[in-house]
Parts: structure tokens; C-alpha cells; sequence
């Protein structure tokens, strides 16, 4: 697996951590807390974001997968369970939110979220990923987050929600894609150009 570091410079990196299991499946979680725990660790500025496990914050320069580590163990003594923690910089959200993986925008109706992983997939679990798709659900792979389009607006109804879940286990955490754009806004991380995915010359229509 690649080593993914955090870089220094001058002014600490500004980092989000996204935390899966955060006020879900009965576990309720005071935002307070969450930045004791962070502050415990000594990272700067921490401040959450929504109540779903959004977590900003400065320092932490070096190894991500140690970091995540640190934040991982410190969330499962406090909290009493286990805690996942997806690092990213505000500069790579700023790019993930620009993605544009099924064209110009997302079609009315429709709801588009990022599934944030620890590394890149392997093969394996990319195409079981790629198999899921259908009619009104598309996936895709940048990197390390994968894009669900749902075009039937409610992922709760999705005919492959549950799959995708058992697909990913505990290997990822969800955002919508308006969160995510809502938080870099409101950060004001460094402009990133609109990507659009290339796709084929004969995409097959659906």
C-alpha cells in the first residue's frame, strides 16, 4: 500500500478527518466531545462540522495512516467503540468536491455522495464495486473515494444499498456530495479546477 504523508510548510496543513459511526446505529456522539478527544492529541483549531462526524483541524504533519491511527485509538477509549477516521486535506477536498464523475452535473432528482477509503481499491473489489451497478444506481472509482450517483433520490430505497454496504464492510464512510461542497465553501481551500470524467466514445446507454 502506497505511504500517504502530510506534508509541513510554513502554515499546518489544514486536515478534515471523517469519522464513520458517528451518531448512527444508536451511538450519539456530542460534538464537544469528539474535539476533546482531538485537542487531547494535541492537533490545533479542531472544529466539527455537522453532526455526522466531520472534523477539522491543523497538525498531524507526517505519516496519514499513523495519524488516523492515533485519532482511531484515542475516539474507541473515549467513545467505548470502534471508529474509523478517512484523512484528507482541505486541498484534496477541494478536488474531490470538483469531480465531476457522470458529466457536467448531476441529474434532477438525483442524489450524488463520496464514499471516502483508506486506499485506492484493489482489482477485486473495484470490479465488485463496477458490478453493482444498475438502471438507477452508478458507481465509480477516483483514487481512494468512490461516487454513487442515485438517480432515484432516496439511497435509503436504492435496489443496491445494502449490497454496496456488504460490498465495502467497514473499509469506508459516506458524505453526500453537497456536504462536502457546503465545507470546502465555507473553508475556502484552494481552488481546484471543475474535472470532468473522460468516458468512452460509445458509452453504453442505460
Amino acid at each position: 500500500m502506497t505511504r500517504r504523508s502530510i506534508a509541513g510548510s510554513a502554515a499546518p496543513p489544514r486536515l478534515v478527518a471523517f469519522l464513520r459511526a458517528i451518531n448512527v446505529g444508536g451511538h450519539v456522539v456530542r460534538m464537544d466531545e469528539l474535539r476533546r478527544v482531538f485537542e487531547s492529541l494535541k492537533l490545533r483549531n479542531v472544529e466539527t462540522f455537522i453532526a455526522s462526524g466531520n472534523v477539522l483541524f491543523e497538525g498531524g504533519v507526517g505519516d496519514a495512516a499513523r495519524l488516523e491511527q492515533r485519532i482511531e485509538r484515542a475516539l474507541a477509549q473515549a467513545l467505548r467503540y470502534d471508529v474509523g477516521a478517512f484523512i484528507r486535506s482541505t486541498a484534496e477536498l477541494a478536488g474531490i468536491a470538483a469531480y465531476r464523475p457522470f458529466g457536467a452535473g448531476e441529474p434532477a432528482g438525483s442524489k450524488l455522495s463520496v464514499v471516502f477509503l483508506k486506499s485506492a481499491p484493489d482489482p477485486a473489489l473495484r470490479r465488485n464495486i463496477e458490478a453493482l451497478r444498475v438502471a438507477t444506481d452508478d458507481f465509480h472509482v477516483n483514487g481512494r473515494e468512490v461516487y454513487w450517483l442515485c438517480r432515484g433520490g432516496r439511497m435509503s430505497e436504492s435496489p443496491v444499498g445494502a449490497r454496496f454496504g456488504k460490498v465495502l464492510g467497514t473499509n469506508g464512510t459516506m458524505r453526500n456530495v453537497t456536504t462536502i461542497r457546503k465545507l470546502v465553501a465555507r473553508h475556502a481551500a484552494p481552488p481546484a479546477p471543475a474535472r470532468e470524467r473522460k468516458r468512452p466514445a460509445q458509452a453504453r446507454g442505460r
